[in-house]
């Protein structure tokens, strides 16, 4: 598997580029800015890519994805409850800001659901509670999971935005992501990779 982390934007967002090796086809995982970026990156991998993922459409996850996906023709794909925030710009502009509109999702993404890129199976897992159509990205056979804001080494994600809720963030986190194997890899919005191990043992957020 190919797996590049890459923080982008002022809030320094973590965006992966996910690819399979032996077919060269590949995902974008929230790409948040710097879109020309993101894809150079991608072309150096020569990676072809068929998605671009969101685990949730805030404004510092979403600001490279007009970018990424004219340059890539990738489908984008969304779990329909963040629809209306994606179409507000992610609420950028409650912080003053301004970030490119995104395109319409071409995929809506439910509990379950399987997305094949290659080799790679990418499972859907819905994990609401940052946002309300929070999701994670899982692959079983690669133990790694791509949560979002959801949970982060050492913290979880805030709930005080609009849309957010704390009783669904923790049931989130300990009843779909602490259920994965203990040696999954966990690949946050931001800051560095964990273990679900790791932060069921010493996370302070959770108890």
């Amino acid at each position: 598997m190919i797996l590049r982390a890459i923080a982008v934007g002022m809030n320094q967002t973590n965006c992966y580029i996910v690819g399979c090796e032996q077919t060269r086809r590949g995902v974008v995982i929230d790409p948040g800015d710097e879109g020309k970026r993101i894809v150079q990156h991608t072309e150096r991998d020569d990676l072809q890519v068929e998605y671009v993922l969101l685990t949730h459409a805030h404004f510092d996850h979403i600001g490279g994805v007009a970018e990424v996906v004219a340059a890539t023709g990738a489908q984008l794909a969304i779990h329909p409850k963040e629809r209306p925030l994606l179409e507000a710009r992610g609420g950028a502009s409650l912080w003053g800001l301004d970030v490119e509109a995104s395109p319409p999702p071409d995929v809506e993404l439910s509990a379950g659901q399987t997305l094949e890129v290659g080799t790679l199976t990418f499972q859907v897992l819905f994990t609401p509670g940052h946002s309300p159509g929070g999701v994670t990205f899982y692959l079983a056979d690669q133990a790694v999971a791509f949560v979002g804001d959801l949970l982060f080494s050492r913290g979880v994600g805030r709930t005080d935005l609009p849309g957010g809720d704390q009783a669904t963030l923790m049931h989130s986190i300990k009843e779909v992501v602490f259920a994965l194997p203990d040696d999954t890899v966990v690949y946050p919005g931001h800051g560095p990779k964990t273990t679900v191990g790791q932060e069921k043992r010493a996370n302070p957020w959770i108890r």
